[in-house]
């Protein structure tokens, strides 16, 4: 198959077109390659991470990148024209609870009317399923844990979690209507090689190495479903495989960690202390998310990597990476 994957130089993105490709799918990628990180990380993971798949290789696996933003929708038209893709995969979006707050029309601009843009375009093109992120801070502040799919999720507290639930709002929209295939991945805190550089697991790394403080949130009385890279990967070829005609789907690991527990293997695995800077929960950031797994379950896909695993393999890539 050809899949289009937005956010393609991204975390998620180069993931799982790394596993489509390697499976012998040809993946086409569009990245917009903006600033929130540096986009050195995002250039890296096209250069380093999936070196090898730029041609067709004999088993046939290979990719093409676009250079482009989701909400110009005669960029998409084109790739969509010229790529013909079979399948859509829309990871692309503004990511980060706590940036939201201070960007939040950013945010609606490129989260709502950019998923509008592919949304459009997949029906006009035909495309056979329309795979899309959505994630866990949709719940808020629920009380009842696990979370599950069917618990109301009608009281985001960030503008961030606004946008993901309006995305899946506007999926059902165009599957009710166009009986266009969609899942919406509700994705649980994932974390591993390649990571974001705003995201704990990073920060917690470099900042250990160098000797910095580390800010802990809540006192370190958090909790999290932590769920590895290349599972999110796997979990959301699954969906994109089984074409259902419309779902929303909890993809996280099958266990709960506390933050203490985190920082512990970080600690472990960096080989030394961290320096401790207890800090109040912030605006917009929840306690606790647990995933109740169950609907992803039964297409046949599981978690299989813990912490310890890991985050030992993102400190060995971090130390490789940057030298360390």
């Amino acid at each position: 198959m050809k899949i289009l994957i937005t956010g393609g130089a991204g975390f998620i993105g180069s993931a799982t077109a790394k596993q489509l490709m390697d499976r012998g799918d040809k993946a086409v990628l569009i990245d917009n390659f903006n600033n929130y990180y540096d986009p050195r990380l995002k250039r890296d993971r096209i250069k380093i991470f999936l070196k090898g798949y730029e041609k067709p290789a004999r088993r046939g696996g290979s990719f093409k990148l676009y250079t482009g933003d989701i909400r110009d929708v005669k960029f998409l038209e084109k790739v969509f024209q010229k790529e013909r893709p079979d399948k859509v995969i829309h990871l692309a979006a503004m990511a980060g609870v706590r940036n939201s707050l201070e960007h939040p029309a950013l945010y609606a601009d490129i989260n709502i009317m950019g998923t509008v843009n592919l949304l459009e375009l997949s029906v006009k093109h035909k495309i056979k399923n329309f795979v899309y992120a959505s994630s866990s801070s949709v719940y808020g502040n629920n009380k009842k844990f696990p979370f599950s799919e069917k618990d109301n999720v009608d009281t985001p507290i960030s503008p961030y979690a606004a946008t993901k639930k309006a995305d899946e709002l506007l999926a059902h929209v165009y599957s009710h209507i166009y009986k266009l295939p969609t899942t919406g991945l509700r994705y649980f805190t994932v974390y591993g090689p390649w990571g974001r550089p705003d995201m704990a697991l990073f920060l917690f790394t470099e900042n250990i190495f160098s000797g910095k403080p580390i800010l802990v949130n809540n006192h370190g009385k958090m909790s999290r479903n932590f769920t590895y890279v290349y599972d999110i990967a796997s979990g959301t070829i699954t969906t994109l495989d089984a074409d259902l005609p419309y779902a929303v789907m909890n993809i996280g690991g099958d266990r709960e960690n506390t933050l203490m527990e985190f920082i512990g293997e970080i600690e472990k695995n960096v080989g030394k202390k961290a320096k401790m800077k207890m800090m109040p929960l912030p605006l917009g950031d929840v306690i606790s998310t647990v995933a109740d797994i169950k609907k992803l379950r039964k297409l046949g896909w599981k978690p299989t990597t813990h912490i310890d695993k890991g985050i030992k393999n993102f400190v060995e890539w971090y130390q490789e990476y940057y030298g360390v």
